[in-house]
């Protein structure tokens, strides 16, 4: 979930021009060393790998104040003495300490440099303790615009949540801050907070133990690689339900942490969460976290993709809001937050971008999980529907891939016009058992790893037997629509793609006087033999492209 979507959706309920739009949204690409250095697989980060983190945190809501301490262990893969660690403005890093003695640190910007004393020897297991504390960022429109939601719910009860991503873990907790490498064995997460309020974070709850000073420490344990953004911390007068779901990989343990003014509520709506599972299980295989569970948790803003804790404020209603994102109607058969968020499960959680600028694989295929929770369940007519109501939103503003090593997003397009490049690639497979396959082999070769958009084409090319280098580039870096242009002469169509790169070539699905017939154009002209002169033609709308009839094409 991310600031371009709900923008775009925002702005075109309210009626204002894909040029506003665009011209609000337009990124400046002027980089600098902070980027760099919060973007880079900088020296000081790669001769380093995580193992786990142990994060111990304090949360004081009347003032709004965190502190604590996490403790990175880490694998050295070549001697280095300088660690990066990541901590934004205001928060401060307090000390350091390394075999119990107090290590030299350097900030620049947010980046910090700790100079290790110990020798680094390459195969060796380390680690450090870092202290922090301070009054973390306030999200000013979570979790679009992120950081600490310090909001209170009805009854006066303090209601807070996290939500970092793109903004970054580091805004509120010092961590290794780039999505290359992930705690190979997880992490704990310890909150402490104030008696009477719950907190919830990712993987499965392990202790809880209050104290004299009026507070109570609720420790959770996260077993698998978890990626920064994907850690929360989440605090309210929360009550909790649960179910055991019989998934592909035996029992999953289900549950539901709400406000307890919605509980009665929750237990109806959410059971979504089932139907959700059953059906991604279906296209993509077991859930990737059965040993930390899965959680849905209500928070004070609309949510996000938190890796087994899938945060919840859609306000119990169908649809984005209430409303239908793809103006099919379809929309309306499912919570999008509960489906959408969840579908980051395996998509941005389980197969994790390496640089943000490929952050279209998270949100690509899980835009376009939307419609294959409705081909699950209504069926592939539903679908299709679905997914090609929603080029409504497209811009093609931008390419879907962002600038490398700098932390820059491609266009907010990832979601929808990715989705579409994705309902393309089905369709030109024709063969649904084996993009089934692709989606669920997709899971299981990069299972809990980070990866590029290089191995996800390559892949994806591989399992099809197609070179789909052109198709890639045309969608994912350029912004320009690929148009069909025809033209019917005596007994002969004359065809070829336009508005393309060099060289492209993609086969496409036509209808001659209503009969299905495969052609596969380039940019240049090809001919194809009508049964008359009177044939019709006709599109088929699965594929995203335009048409252009011409009188002749020279």
């Amino acid at each position: 979930m991310k600031r371009y979507k709900i923008l775009l959706v925002a702005f075109a309920f309210l009626g204002t021009s894909h040029l506003a739009i665009s011209q609000l949204l337009q990124n400046k690409n002027q980089f600098t060393r902070q980027d760099t250095l919060r973007g880079s697989i900088t020296p000081e980060r790669v001769w380093w790998d995580l193992v786990r983190y142990d994060l111990d945190v304090k949360v004081e809501p009347e003032k709004k104040f965190i502190s604590g301490s996490n403790t990175v262990t880490y694998k050295v893969l070549e001697s280095q003495q300088v660690m990066q660690i990541d901590l934004q403005e205001p928060m401060k890093i307090t000390r350091v300490l390394g075999n119990n003695k107090e290590l030299s640190v350097i900030k620049e910007g947010n980046a910090h440099f700790i100079t290790l004393e110990k020798e680094q020897n390459a195969g060796a297991k380390n680690s450090i303790q870092i202290f922090f504390e301070g009054n973390p960022r306030q999200a000013k429109n979570a979790p679009w615009d992120g950081g600490f939601s310090w909001k209170k719910d009805r009854n006066g009860n303090h209601f807070i949540a996290t939500s970092n991503q793109g903004l970054g873990a580091s805004v509120w907790w010092p961590c290794k801050d780039h999505m290359y490498d992930e705690p190979e064995t997880g992490m704990t997460i310890a909150i402490t907070i104030p008696q009477g309020l719950t907190a919830v974070a990712n993987g499965r709850l392990t202790d809880e133990s209050s104290k004299d000073d009026g507070t109570k420490t609720f420790v959770w344990l996260v077993e698998n690689p978890i990626n920064n953004y994907g850690v929360n911390i989440n605090i309210g007068d929360y009550a909790n339900f649960s179910e055991v779901y019989e998934g592909e990989k035996g029992v999953l343990d289900m549950n539901y942490y709400v406000l307890k003014d919605n509980l009665e509520k929750a237990k109806e709506h959410f059971k979504d969460a089932p139907k959700m599972m059953k059906a991604f299980e279906h296209w993509f295989g077991p859930y990737p976290f059965y040993e930390d569970s899965f959680k849905l948790v209500e928070v004070p803003y609309l949510g996000m993709e938190h890796q087994s804790s899938v945060t919840y404020g859609n306000q119990y209603m169908n649809g984005y809001l209430g409303s239908d994102l793809s103006g099919s109607g379809w929309g309306m058969k499912f919570d999008f937050i509960i489906i959408h968020e969840s579908g980051h499960e395996w998509f941005a959680n389980n197969i994790t971008n390496k640089d943000i600028a490929d952050m279209w694989i998270h949100e690509s295929f899980t835009a376009y999980s939307e419609s294959l929770f409705l081909d699950y369940h209504y069926g592939k007519n539903a679908a299709s529907e679905y997914v090609i109501g929603t080029r409504r939103s497209i811009r093609n503003d931008r390419p879907l891939i962002g600038d490398y090593d700098v932390n820059h997003e491609g266009s907010g397009d990832m979601y929808y016009k990715g989705a579409n490049l994705l309902h393309t690639l089905r369709t030109i497979t024709n063969d649904d058992k084996k993009w089934r396959e692709i989606l669920r082999g997709l899971n299981s070769e990069f299972y809990h790893q980070t990866v590029t958009t290089a191995q996800i084409e390559n892949y994806i090319a591989d399992k099809m037997g197609l070179d789909l280098k052109p198709v890639f580039d045309q969608y994912l870096r350029n912004v320009r629509i690929p148009v069909l242009e025809y033209a019917m002469v005596k007994k002969k169509m004359h065809y070829r793609w336009t508005n393309v790169i060099d060289g492209f070539e993609m086969p496409i699905q036509i209808l001659i006087d209503g009969k299905s017939k495969w052609i596969t154009p380039s940019t240049k002209i090809q001919k194809l033999r009508l049964p008359s002169k009177e044939s019709e033609f006709d599109t088929v709308e699965d594929f995203y492209v335009e048409y252009k009839k011409s009188g002749k094409l020279n």
